[in-house]
């Protein structure tokens, strides 16, 4: 049965909506059916969002490692993790311009260098970055209790949070990397993303040992990690930089880069395509079994609203009663699955390695997900409320 409530007294409990709240608890095991259902779809949004910002964190977290103000790229490197380096001299011409405190090199190898389980013997590709020990790049306060070892030959710093079937965890005493034997001096907690189970850390010296350059000389530098001078105007250091290097450099801020990534992601590769298909399924799902649930309250209701017609209630209201219980209905799905998210994103991440958190964004798009969802269903059943008629109730 639905709840009624006297014509004159609509206004006072505008905004209160005792009479949609009382709607909704008439059938509590209905209550806890549309629950269930609408809260299934809005943990299938959740996850699919949740998915895609680990995605982007775990691709954007080695560039905001970088130690640097302003980064030197080649312009023709699409995405970060792409092989595209350029002459060490380039860099060279950047440390000259004034203003520019420090300038140095990081080298990298997405798809080049193999690690060796050191318990097992499988053969698995890792990412690897390397630089001068006596000039970090990377802001990894754990790396700096190594550097001094680091500057010897055949040495490596290993990621401890890298996938298990690797053995980085704990660090082994030696390890092969492309066949080659190296002593593992120490480890730091940084994780796989996506597409790389593990990094490990080198100094130049040994990099330019396992990778040589094909056309001998030194080493092209994959990034360029410039550092400025206390008190310099960025902008103007910029610009001088843009003017001193070819003009196949892209000088970027790390703001930049990160944008250059994230839309790289975003728009070009797969990923972001894919996540947003999961999240606008999760929406189609939850919109249609909410219209089921509307729909099917407003038939059984349909007398009761036709008697509330007669007794002189507008229809304005009546639409307001509905589309508020929508709302609620929103509610009372979203938050459990809310809180079932927080849980899995513990799990999942503890158990895949990745940065999966939930985040007040994460919370309020998909709240806001989900009261749209509702709202369009209602909008949609609301149809039964608009066409009854008071001579239904004879």
């Amino acid at each position: 049965m639905i709840a009624t409530l006297r014509p004159g007294r609509e206004r006072r409990f505008f905004g209160f909506v005792p009479l949609a709240w009382r709607n909704l608890l008439a059938n509590k095991p209905r209550l806890l059916r549309s629950s269930g259902g609408i809260g299934f779809a809005v943990l299938l949004m959740l996850m699919q969002l949740g998915f895609e910002r680990a995605f982007f964190n775990a691709s954007l977290e080695v560039i905001r490692l970088l130690d640097g103000d302003i980064l030197l790229q080649r312009a023709s490197k699409y995405r970060f993790a792409t092989k595209d380096p350029f002459p060490g001299r380039d860099l060279e011409a950047a440390r000259a311009v004034p203003g520019v405190a420090s300038a140095w090199p990081l080298y990298a190898a997405w798809h080049e260098l193999f690690w060796r389980n050191p318990a097992d013997g499988e053969n698995f590709l890792v990412r690897v970055f390397a630089f001068d020990p006596d000039h970090p790049v990377l802001s990894l306060p754990e790396l700096d209790a190594n550097l001094k070892d680091l500057r010897d030959l055949d040495t490596a710093i290993v990621d401890r949070r890298a996938r298990r079937f690797l053995g980085m965890d704990p660090p082994p005493p030696a390890a092969e990397l492309n066949g080659s034997k190296i002593k593992i001096i120490g480890s730091f907690a940084f994780g796989p993303d996506f597409e790389n189970d593990g990094t490990v850390v080198i100094g130049d010296r040994t990099f330019a040992k396992l990778l040589p350059n094909p056309l001998g000389g030194p080493l092209d530098v994959e990034l360029g990690v410039i550092k400025l001078a206390s008190g310099s105007n960025p902008i103007a250091v910029k610009q001088a930089i843009t003017a001193a290097v070819p003009t196949d450099l892209a000088v970027l801020t790390k703001a930049q880069l990160l944008e250059l990534e994230r839309k790289f992601q975003a728009d070009v590769s797969s990923a972001g395509p894919i996540f947003a298909m999961g999240t606008l399924v999760g929406f189609v799902v939850g919109m249609l079994i909410s219209y089921q649930i509307i729909y099917t309250d407003l038939a059984e209701q349909q007398p009761q609203y036709a008697t509330m017609k007669a007794m002189g209630y507008r229809t304005r209201y009546l639409v307001q009663v509905v589309l508020e219980q929508a709302i609620l209905s929103a509610l009372a799905g979203w938050i459990p699955a809310w809180l079932v998210s927080i849980l899995l994103f513990r799990i999942v991440g503890a158990v895949a390695l990745l940065p999966l958190h939930m985040t007040m964004e994460l919370a309020f798009i998909s709240l806001l997900l989900t009261l749209f969802m509702c709202l369009i269903s209602a909008i949609l059943a609301v149809r039964r409320v608009i066409s009854t008629d008071p001579a239904e109730v004879f």
